[in-house]
């Protein structure tokens, strides 16, 4: 079977043949119309042919004679009417043309094929053109009149934009060609004649002539599919035995998200074969990360290869597909063209057997397999624009393509984009369409059996970047501690982090400090520098988990030098001999609390935190809300740029002192005059005492660094002192 249709049930057999009867003089018009093209081309070109300016030049008056007939006939109303086309002069004549709005006799033929399309789908649905203002548009659009866009403008408004497609859908390639043939703009005459004769998929914009494929080719990329894991909601909605309708249940439980499905089923013969399922444009705006985006879609109906066939090509290489078998292609909408564009790859086809393409809703009509034995089937709705979206909609008046099963049908549902989506074609196809179904299924029956394998991909532009490439991208181990192993170093690709600095008394630093075996704080006079260092790991190899860190700033322990530590404290981090001593450490989750434990500290501790942090403002909170820790909140003020931020930490672990680097990497900012205020909570906690002991209850700090989104990275203490 070449072909297929199906009815509404409220036409009539009569309105069909009516239709069918001038569809095909139609078709044959604008075969006419293209032979005078064709006509006025060799008439133009025989103008500037060296061979009749020789002969004018041996017979001057005959030669003359000869070229006053030829330009007659390409001008002359009374001949091809103006119609020069062909070669440099013929090029410049026809745009002349245009812009004066000179009308040849091959348009005005062409013209009247368009208007015999229009007529035809009037006679098989009457109640098409008895609608005012789609008559007024399509009057517009096929005489030339100002107002076209007038007309689609009232229609829009009356309708909105679903309404206003709906109505003219079956008959939008018509219009489109008919307002490139007859407007004054010169350059989207190719695409009018192009989509008029069905000679080939539109070059340009039927409108403003602008080119498809320069357009096209913004949408680059070499493809890439990485696996992916299925919603629990999806995998319960999955196929276990393949058929049509099964498949297309896959498609439509994963949707148009920017992902493809691979399947190996298991047919009636015991032989493993291989279904790739791509589905419709991902909705939303265009990004340079997936491929089914509303620009990989449009270059998917206007190039033979594009991101989103790259994309699915690696999905199918990454499935371990072993060469020589049977692979079977289906698609919708975007994803339709996309595998249309596949079975045109020599390199697929050499290494597999591709034996069917279905597209469903697709605008796939000039595009054909490599391999002339794949058996290609098209499923169209004819209120369904986007298969048009290639010059060539459902329902045409040409003739089908040899080999090649179409379906081009109607049903109740009209209204456009309802009409278009995947869930409305598998219910036309279950319950309107039982002819197109049992036959696809019989195509389809090798591939009728188990689905043994299923694999979900998500498809890019291009190979993504390992996340925080390069700076997570290290050498990594797992460590293991009593817990349970740690993978080191921790990574964190997305943080908040805040460092607010505060002046306290030195006895007072020295006496805490005392109390859990720290070296010798750095003194400024007699105040020394306590850190609040707060991190929200919003994702992090030890889970989301907030720290909260309380420390003061010590000299080298090896070394203490009361004025050389602060040109050591402007050293980078893995020379520097200062750091922050960290004497209590409060985490929210108790796997990161297992790991502080086991690697870096025994002074840590578990507690709820709330922590927000941005370019203007903190509030960070330790505790339940009855029973505080502390409490850091307000503006942080005024701000500059500021380096990275790396951090050289001391900690006590069985009886020796740790010292562990905080690599950071992302924008930071530095806040001199921050207007926050550090509260204590109630006496008890070990947090809350440690504020009081340092007498930061109620205080504000000298100097903030902030940042709202960080990566950052941390490896395993290393045991300074003792020796």
């Amino acid at each position: 079977m070449a072909g297929g249709s199906a009815m509404t049930a409220g036409e009539r057999p009569g309105d069909e043949a009516s239709g069918a009867r001038l569809r095909a003089a139609a078709r044959e018009l604008a075969e006419v119309a293209h032979t005078l093209r064709e006509a006025s081309a060799h008439a133009t070109a025989a103008l500037t042919d060296p061979r009749v300016a020789a002969a004018a030049c041996r017979a001057p008056r005959d030669g003359w004679r000869a070229q006053r007939s030829l330009a007659r006939a390409v001008t002359d109303p009374a001949g091809l009417g103006w119609a020069p086309s062909g070669g440099v002069l013929g090029a410049l004549g026809a745009k002349f043309g245009g812009f004066t709005g000179r009308v040849g006799l091959p348009v005005a033929v062409m013209t009247t094929s368009l208007r015999l399309r229009i007529a035809a789908v009037a006679a098989a649905d009457p109640a098409f053109t008895d609608d005012p203002l789609v008559r007024r548009l399509i009057e517009a659009a096929g005489e030339r009149r100002a107002d076209v866009l007038g007309a689609l403008r009232d229609l829009v408004a009356e309708r909105g934009a679903a309404g206003a497609l709906t109505a003219v859908a079956p008959v939008f390639s018509e219009v489109l060609a008919l307002r490139a043939l007859l407007d004054r703009n010169p350059l989207n005459d190719r695409t009018g004649w192009l989509i008029a004769t069905g000679a080939g998929a539109a070059t340009a914009d039927p409108l403003t002539g602008l080119s498809n494929r320069a357009i096209a080719r913004l949408d680059r990329g070499h493809g890439a599919a990485v696996r992916a894991e299925p919603t629990a909601a999806e995998a319960a909605r999955f196929c276990r035995e393949a058929s049509l309708l099964g498949l297309l249940g896959d498609l439509v439980a994963i949707g148009p998200t920017g992902r493809a499905l691979v399947l190996t089923v298991r047919g009636p013969d015991d032989v493993e074969r291989y279904v790739l399922l791509a589905p419709g444009m991902r909705l939303g705006a265009p990004d340079d990360a997936s491929p089914a985006d509303l620009l990989g879609a449009f270059s998917s109906t206007v190039q033979d290869s594009g991101p989103y066939s790259r994309a699915l090509a690696k999905a199918i290489a990454d499935h371990r597909i072993p060469d020589g078998a049977d692979l079977a292609l289906i698609g919708h909408s975007a994803g339709g063209a996309a595998v249309m564009s596949l079975s045109r790859d020599a390199a697929l086809n050499t290494r597999y057997r591709i034996t069917h393409v279905i597209a469903i809703g697709s605008p796939i009509d000039f595009k054909e397999p490599a391999d002339p034995a794949t058996w290609v089937a098209s499923i169209t709705n004819r209120h369904d624009i986007v298969p048009s979206l290639d010059g060539q909609g459902a329902g045409n008046c040409f003739a089908g393509r040899p080999g090649r099963y179409v379906v081009d049908y109607t049903d109740p549902t009209h209204l456009f984009p309802a009409c278009h989506r995947l869930e409305q074609y598998a219910a036309n196809i279950e319950h309107d369409l039982p002819a197109t179904r049992a036959h696809i299924e019989r195509r389809l029956e090798p591939y009728s059996g188990p689905v043994v394998r299923r694999r979900l991909y998500r498809l890019y532009d291009d190979a993504r970047r390992p996340a925080g490439f390069p700076f997570l991208t290290v050498a990594s181990r797992a460590e293991p501690t009593p817990d349970g192993p740690v993978d080191l170093p921790v990574r964190t690709a997305d943080a908040a982090s805040l460092t607010a600095w505060f002046a306290v008394d030195a006895a007072s630093a020295a006496a805490v400090l005392g109390e859990t075996g720290g070296t010798v704080p750095v003194r400024a006079g007699t105040r020394s520098l306590v850190a609040l260092h707060v991190h929200d790991h919003r994702e992090s190899t030890l889970g989301p988990h907030h720290e909260i860190a309380l420390g003061v700033l010590v000299h080298d322990p090896w070394r203490p030098r009361p004025v050389g530590v602060w040109p050591d404290l402007l050293r980078r981090p893995h020379l520097r001999g200062a750091g922050l001593w960290t004497f209590c450490t409060a985490l929210s989750t108790p796997a990161a609390r297992a790991a502080h434990r086991n690697l870096w500290s025994e002074h840590v501790l578990t507690a709820p935190a709330r922590v927000r942090v941005d370019a203007r403002a903190a509030a960070v909170t330790v505790g339940d809300p009855a029973d505080r820790a502390l409490t850091f909140a307000g503006p942080l003020g005024p701000s500059g740029p500021w380096r990275s931020g790396d951090l050289v930490l001391y900690s006590a672990l069985a009886g020796a002192t740790l010292r562990s680097l905080v690599h950071a990497h992302g924008p930071s900012r530095l806040h001199p005059a921050p207007r926050a205020r550090l509260r204590a909570g109630a006496a008890g906690h070990p947090l809350a005492d440690r504020l009081r002991a340092l007498g930061l209850d109620g205080a504000r700090p000298v100097l903030c660094h902030s940042g709202p989104h960080r990566m950052l990275r941390r490896d395993a203490g290393t045991p300074v002192f003792p020796a």
